[in-house]
């Protein structure tokens, strides 16, 4: 290569190369050093001819960001004017104070980038290599006390302009839709930005500035005349930025992270914090050094997101609480007849969203329905969880967000406390730094969207409907002994509910529950298990419900593959966490197969047989099995938190239909030792399996039109005498199980049972359409199966709250008790 240099001047690269055997060794020498020579100079000249290249090119860039800028400034100014000359009127849409505030030195600032952009516009269209630039860069860097004074008014100025917005819709329109002229490149239409938006568009200008300058100086040769002048330039832009952040916080207590190292996003999430008894929706950022909690801006449609930061805690400050460290907030809670009712408006505007899509309708229909969609979610994200997450700061101030997992609150518990033992010092943040950070969060959220059912993509997949039976087996790997129960969760509706719980296995390493739960799903997609250490803690009993204190072992989750589990059989799986393993077995059963009742083949039992035949053969108005279930269940299970809610154990309740089936005598003593969840579960699983239901197949479409009518007297006539109309074993069977249903609300302070709870748990036990009928309804109309069968479910359980709300009903008094237990026939 080095022969071919010599041989070949610069300007004819194509020449073939001389012969290097005909030369002398001297000449070679001479010809190495000349070779030398002239590829050094030659790969300098192509690299200051690059430099020079790019720095036109950097030079361009700079001036297109100049003209959007000024446009920003421009658009800052536009409603200035106006409101200055209203300012002197009798009707002031701002005082003057507060024009100057909002606006504090805006036109100074649009001045002195209008000199610089004016001056170097001309430079730039008729470019030479030669030209210097370095003195507007140097004029612009001398004029930054400007901006020191922009950047200290910041913060009054958005929170003046956010107090009027408040107290003027005038202004708050204005500030909302301020038009920035589109540069000569863009053809589109003014793009709106919002006041605030605006305001920090200096802010964020002058941090950029020294970058603008290193990019330019390192494509500027050390011995162009401009690279002294930008030199200065960069310097006197690094030095304002150090003086605004240690003149704002004198001294830095310390280093925000280790020497070395860089702030970085660890996990972010939607969640519900209570302010003052009101729950607002945070996007909460957790990060190496800090917690930053934020709200998300209103936007326009089309524009990016914005937050506005609510606070922070340094995680050299932030300590969990429990509710034995601090005062008892009330959490407010939404009746769940209301949390139901959004739960319909949400699945009818799905079955709506279904067929607009199968029609041609305009694009704004759509639109319309998927805001309402978006609403309603959101609405319920907000209003649904109740379990209390609290963090505070080691100066006492504290603060509370709902969740509605314990898994999830147990997570964000660990990666803190992982990341407090790496010891970082308490510090403080400058406005400026806190301003930055907060914007930085739209770039690093790695959760774009509250976790809602009409962001995914497909509305037909969003999770699976149905049952899900789940039996925990056993957990190894504890290394002492303990008293261990385990948790599951689902979840629904874009949030997690816990579903199912087993009993504490005492003093063991080795716990063997073995028992079975039957897992309503609504969507769901994710199974959790969570395995507790029972605590015994004396201050318990003044702590709230939702404030568990038992300590977790162990934490793990499982996908719902609908592919794996639509097979019948049993899935093993194994779950492994820190150490602990817990074996258990699933079987997933689809709604559309649920519908199908399977008669029993031993029509001297109960279960599957008529309700006729039973009170016949026992020559009796109600079935033994729903008397003593209910006489059991009033004996002991009225105090009981979440009975019917909370699911007993599989196996016990099969023992029970065993022994109904078989007239087994000591059933009364069986159930006295069982637990009471199971004698709850054994009553809803006879009316589960009845061939036909309560309120039968059909007179099932005429309960669900009734409870349809909007006229109030009407819909009572109408469903009192389609109830008087059921068959009288039906009817009295119902009547009984109803008195029974509402000497349960009666404790609710106690067991949390309401009358919605109740109606959501036999609804659909008592109340269900025909096989026949619920394929009829599936197929005439073109809507997702499962949006169909939510609204179906909430139908059924409105029917069943009707009923135990209405007064009137015929209910058992002592004359009427002794007619539903003779022995007549």
């Amino acid at each position: 290569m080095i022969w071919s240099l010599a041989a070949t001047p610069p300007s004819l690269p194509g020449s073939p190369p001389s012969s290097p055997r005909l030369r002398s060794k001297s000449r070679s020498s001479r010809d190495t050093q000349s070779s030398g020579s002239l590829e050094s100079t030659l790969s300098v000249d192509l690299d200051q001819e690059k430099g020079l290249e790019m720095r036109k090119w950097v030079l361009s860039g700079i001036l297109a960001s100049e003209e959007t800028y000024l446009g920003h400034l421009e658009a800052l100014l536009i409603p200035m004017k106006p409101l200055r000359a209203a300012a002197t009127t009798s009707q002031p849409m701002l005082t003057i104070q507060q024009i100057e505030t909002i606006f504090f030195k805006v036109p100074e600032l649009h001045e002195i980038h209008k000199d610089f952009f004016d001056a170097l516009l001309p430079r730039v269209q008729d470019w030479s290599h030669q030209h210097c630039v370095g003195d507007l860069f140097q004029k612009l860097a001398s004029q930054l006390g400007v901006y020191r004074a922009f950047v200290d008014n910041y913060k009054v100025a958005v929170e003046t302009a956010d107090k009027c917005c408040q107290a003027n819709a005038q202004f708050a329109e204005i500030s909302e839709n301020l038009k920035v002229k589109s540069t000569k490149d863009c053809k589109d239409q003014a793009a709106k930005n919002s006041l605030e938006t605006l305001l920090y568009k200096p802010v964020d200008r002058v941090t950029r500035s020294t970058l603008v300058l290193h990019d330019l100086l390192k494509h500027t040769p050390s011995s162009h005349p401009d690279y002294t002048l930008l030199q200065d330039a960069l310097r006197i832009s690094q030095n304002f930025l150090s003086s605004i952040n240690e003149e704002i916080t004198p001294r830095r207590q310390s280093m925000t992270v280790q020497k070395g190292e860089h702030r970085q996003l660890l996990r972010d999430r939607f969640m519900v914090e209570l302010v003052e008894g009101s729950r607002k929706l945070r996007h909460v950022f957790l990060f190496t050094d800090l917690l930053l909690c934020t709200k998300l801006k209103k936007q326009a449609a089309g524009k990016g997101q914005q937050y506005d930061c609510k606070w922070f805690i340094p995680l050299a400050d932030l300590t969990f609480q429990n509710i034995e460290d601090c005062e008892s907030t009330p959490v407010p809670l939404l009746p769940e007849d209301e949390i139901d009712a959004m739960k319909i408006r949400i699945s009818q505007i799905k079955n709506d969203i279904q067929r607009e899509k199968r029609t041609t309708k305009g694009v704004k229909v759509m639109e319309r329905l998927r805001k309402k969609l978006s609403e309603q979610e959101s609405l319920l994200l907000l209003m649904s969880p109740t379990m209390a997450f609290r963090v505070a700061s080691r100066n006492g101030k504290g603060f509370m967000f709902l969740i509605s997992s314990d898994y999830e609150r147990a997570e964000w518990r660990e990666i803190v406390r992982e990341q407090q033992k790496k010891c970082f010092k308490s510090f403080s943040l400058t406005s400026l730094e806190l301003q930055m950070l907060t914007n930085s969060c739209v770039k690093l959220q790695t959760v774009h969207s509250i976790p809602m059912t009409m962001n995914k993509e497909d509305d037909e997949s969003s999770g699976l409907y149905g049952f899900l039976n789940v039996i925990v087996h056993s957990a190894s790997g504890l290394k002492q002994s303990l008293n261990l129960y385990c948790s599951l969760e689902v979840d629904s509706f874009g949030y997690f509910v816990n579903k199912a719980k087993t009993r504490v296995y005492r003093d063991s390493t080795e716990p063997n529950w073995n028992e079975e739960f039957e897992i309503e799903l609504e969507g769901s997609q994710t199974v959790r298990l969570l395995c507790y250490e029972k605590c015994c803690n004396k201050s318990r009993q003044s702590r709230e419900e939702a404030e568990v204190t038992d300590r977790i072992i162990a934490k793990g989750q499982i996908k719902l593959d609908p592919q794996t589990l639509q097979n019948k059989d049993w899935q093993r799986a194994v779950i492994g966490m820190n150490g602990v393993e817990v074996k258990l077995s699933m079987k997933f059963t689809s709604r559309e197969f649920s519908l199908k009742r399977m008669p029993s083949r031993k029509q001297s039992g109960v279960f599957g047989v008529k309700i006729n035949v039973v009170t016949k053969r026992e020559r009796s108005k109600v079935p033994l099995i729903v008397r003593q279930c209910v006489e059991e269940i009033e004996r002991r299970g009225m105090d009981e938190v979440g009975i019917y809610r909370v699911s007993g154990v599989a196996t016990d309740i099969q023992a029970l239909k065993a022994a109904f089936d078989s007239n087994n005598r000591d059933v009364s003593l069986m159930m006295r030792e069982m637990d009471v969840n199971a004698i709850a579960g054994t009553l809803k699983l006879y009316f589960r399996e009845l061939p036909e239901p309560l309120f039968t197949d059909e007179m099932y479409p005429n309960f669900a039109g009734g409870i349809a009518l909007s006229d109030r007297e009407a819909k009572e006539s109408c469903m009192l005498n389609l109830l008087l109309s059921l068959p009288e074993a039906n009817l009295v069977t119902f009547l009984f199980l109803l008195d029974h249903l509402k000497r349960v609300t009666e404790n609710e302070g106690v067991n949390k049972m309401s009358l919605h709870n109740l109606a959501t748990v036999f609804g659909p036990t008592l109340l269900r359409p025909s096989e026949k009928d619920s394929k009829l309804s599936s197929s005439s109309t073109p809507i997702s199966m499962n949006d169909s069968w939510s609204l179906e479910v909430m139908c059924q359980v409105q029917v069943l709250l009707y009923f135990l709300q209405l007064e009137g009903i015929p209910t058992p008094d002592s004359k009427r008790q002794s007619l539903l237990f003779t022995t007549e026939v």
